[in-house]
């Protein structure tokens, strides 16, 4: 059979079909309509390929596609609605611990031991209240986290996840100071004295460096909110 054989016997739709039972039948033989008709067979099956891993792709990507996961991002807010409510009451404590810090600063210069365990003891209780809202809301942030959100909204709640395990950190050091202070205070003994004096100075110092890195994670986040708040106005 010859590529003119072909060529009279219907459309191109033919013309290709037969052209793919027919292995006698030789490419370099057909006419320029013959061979653009076996290129568009050929060809279309990887063009819709393409197409669809263009469209579904980029939709899988932004979170909202038609075939992709769904966006997440407004029911995440609602899990972050919860852990705010738990940094509200952890700044609450936070108040009222700076507040016992200073006393308790006051109370060591005095060499007032009465006063150093009782306000010292009052701190331990406290920080354990705030640590348990602390862990609480750090829970709740990183199953947000782990829901389909917006990278932006991600990138703010990782730096608040990591303000707030700076806050825990600076609190696990101040909570050791103040043990210290309530198990071991005893400005009798001059020895023991200096040494938990140094002690409950260095960790008061710690307890300081990580409030500040903690405040600087929260202002970023901050800032990026207030970015993305910006860009969607516009």
């Amino acid at each position: 059979m010859t590529a003119s054989d072909l060529a009279n016997r219907g459309s191109r739709g033919e013309i290709v079909l037969k052209f793919f039972k027919k292995r006698d039948v030789k490419y370099d033989n057909l006419s320029a309509m013959e061979r653009c008709s076996i290129y568009q067979v050929r060809i279309w099956p990887l063009m819709v390929v393409f197409l669809l891993v263009a469209v579904f792709g980029g939709a899988c990507e932004s979170g909202g596609g038609l075939i992709g996961p769904a966006d997440e991002t407004a029911e995440a807010g609602k899990i972050i609605e919860e852990a705010n409510r738990d940094l509200t009451k952890i700044k609450v404590l936070y108040k009222e611990n700076e507040g016992k810090r200073h006393e308790l600063r006051a109370a060591v210069e005095a060499k007032n031991v009465e006063d150093v365990k009782r306000i010292s003891g009052e701190v331990v209780k406290l920080i354990n209240e705030g640590t348990n809202y602390g862990n609480d809301a750090i829970n709740k942030i990183r199953d947000a986290r782990e829901m389909k959100i917006n990278r932006d909204y991600d990138e703010y709640l990782r730096l608040k996840e990591e303000s707030l395990m700076k806050q825990l950190e600076a609190f696990t050091s101040y909570h050791a100071a103040a043990r210290t202070l309530r198990d071991n205070y005893d400005p009798k003994d001059v020895k023991a004295y200096d040494k938990v004096k140094a002690e409950f100075d260095e960790l008061t110092d710690k307890y300081r460096t990580l409030m500040e890195k903690a405040r600087d994670n929260s202002s970023e986040a901050n800032d990026l909110y207030k970015e993305t708040l910006a860009k969607e106005r516009n």
